[in-house]
């Protein structure tokens, strides 16, 4: 079973924000920069800290964004980003024909650099079509020829996603970072009002935001019945709850409303599938904590400083952390994690079922209280 282990630092720990780099007079003179951009939100929002090395290398640096439609309104709360262009095609889809056209119509654009952040072959190609002189990225799928600056990736000495972004920024032979900027998003909190009237709404209460959900697959949920034990000691101790995740989320959020009492309801709110990304980031501004699973909005919250416990099951803290430094992480070293799996493989989910509520009500609790580094494991 997993131990409170107080005081034990979190990996992001060791990776304070940084304001100062030497960079190269060649990189300091790139002007124009289109950015391949990642197709997940969590991954999209570790690409700010690229986005931030590539303005403190040339402040005056021009950042496009080609990206999907869906990561839009989160761009929009990045400052470094100048234009996003939407990408036509959805996740998966090769289509050789519309990257080809599309990358002749950015040829004209006077791109200096490209930046490609996945690693599939097929998203290598609009910048090839579009001629840009320097077209940046790991090596991924066999892409000699497509891309021109070439990076081979070591795992062991990179392994945060964030750094393998991070390095896209320097030269192929430095050091990988162990200082970065983490991301920070910008939020215009006087949309708030507007948004509190139209979800109905108050700040009555103090408010911790739930985030149960996780695109990626099950093995990264914990337990409804687990959350709703949370929720129903948090309204108990006078908070209120809001449930927030994407249209996918809102039969977990209601499983886990529906587990309180009636008048408990009345302090939790299901907004999971009712909000735009844009309203959701807008909205868990007005958090005074969050407790998330492994995902996009966790990502999210981090960005927005905002006190952040998170539930690793399949994954691991020791690839992608959140990059904030007020954060309990909270799980379950068993012989069989991290798997990185959508689907427990042994069925058990023994990563997740044997984290208690109390357990994780004593982390959320402490973080509250005096937001410090908190670190729950199973240490053997």
């Amino acid at each position: 079973m997993a131990e409170l282990l107080s005081t034990v630092e979190s990996p992001t720990a060791e990776l304070p924000p940084m304001t100062e780099i030497a960079f190269p007079a060649e990189l300091k003179k790139i002007q124009k920069i289109l950015v391949i951009g990642p197709a997940w939100i969590g991954d999209m929002m570790m690409a700010q800290t690229l986005f931030k090395l590539l303005k403190l290398r040339n402040p005056k640096v021009h950042i496009d964004v080609l990206a999907s439609g869906w990561t839009r309104q989160l761009l929009a709360c990045m400052p470094e980003i100048h234009n996003v262009i939407d990408m036509p095609l959805g996740h998966g889809t090769f289509g050789l024909g519309e990257r080809r056209a599309l990358g002749k119509s950015l040829a004209g654009e006077g791109y200096d650099q490209a930046i490609v952040l996945p690693n599939s072959f097929k998203s290598a190609f609009v910048p090839f079509f579009a001629n840009i002189p320097v077209r940046t990225g790991w090596r991924g799928e066999l892409r000699y020829g497509l891309l021109n600056d070439v990076r081979v990736l070591d795992k062991k000495r990179y392994p945060l996603m964030v750094q393998r972004y991070a390095a896209l920024a320097l030269p192929k032979n430095a050091e990988p970072l162990q200082k970065f900027p983490f991301p920070e998003l910008r939020v215009e909190k006087s949309q708030q009002p507007q948004l509190l009237t139209k979800f109905a709404l108050q700040l009555n209460r103090p408010l911790l935001i739930l985030c149960p959900g996780a695109e990626y697959g099950p093995a990264k949920r914990w337990p409804e019945h687990y959350f709703a034990e949370v929720v129903d000691e948090k309204i108990r101790a006078g908070w209120q709850v809001w449930l927030m995740g994407s249209a996918k989320d809102h039969p977990v959020a209601d499983a886990i409303r529906n587990l309180l009492l009636d008048d408990e309801r009345a302090h939790c709110y299901n907004l999971a599938g009712g909000t735009s990304l844009g309203e959701a980031i807008e909205l868990m501004a007005c958090a005074d904590a969050v407790l998330s699973n492994d995902s996009g909005l966790m990502h999210i919250a981090a960005a927005l400083q905002k006190p952040l416990a998170v539930i690793y099951g399949s994954t691991s803290p020791e690839h992608t952390p959140p990059l904030t430094e007020q954060v309990s992480i909270i799980s379950n070293q068993i012989e069989c994690s991290p798997c990185f799996e959508r689907e427990c493989p042994k069925v058990h989910h023994k990563c997740l079922r044997e984290l208690m509520p109390q357990q994780v009500l004593a982390a959320l609790n402490a973080l509250i209280a005096q937001p410090a580094i908190v670190a729950m494991e199973n240490p053997g």
